[in-house]
């Protein structure tokens, strides 16, 4: 429950809201498996992360106060309802003795803490 509210923290310090109908999971056996992680704060999400376990962190970030989104008739592709600015992005996280590893990083970056964002290393 912690990891959502501090996700929607921060989306809403940025003028952002957090779309609530799509949320990280867990990776096993199953890819996209057990648990659930909202992304957002007051959710129903149950247990504790152990060392060991896998997941991803995957919101759905709108540009504004509104968090509602619609598909297209493709069944694949989301859009805001108001037609602001969205975006979506992803990292996936091992929970370790000490903390956790962003297995996901940046080839360079520290692999223990997300870097910051650097506009200059998506430049062609």
């Amino acid at each position: 429950r912690d990891l959502g509210a501090a996700i929607q923290a921060v989306a809403e310090s940025g003028g952002c809201a957090v779309v609530p109908a799509y949320c990280g999971h867990g990776v096993g056996r199953l890819f996209h498996g057990p648990p659930e992680i909202p992304h957002y704060k007051r959710n129903k999400a149950v247990g504790c992360m152990k060392p060991g376990h896998v997941f991803t962190v995957e919101p759905m970030l709108n540009l504004g106060r509104n968090g509602r989104d619609k598909t297209w008739p493709d069944g694949w592709t989301a859009v805001t309802r108001d037609g602001r600015r969205s975006a979506q992005f992803e990292h996936t996280f091992l929970v370790t003795e000490d903390g956790m590893e962003v297995l996901t990083a940046r080839p360079g970056t520290d692999r223990g803490c997300i870097s910051a964002y650097d506009a200059s290393l998506l430049q062609r």
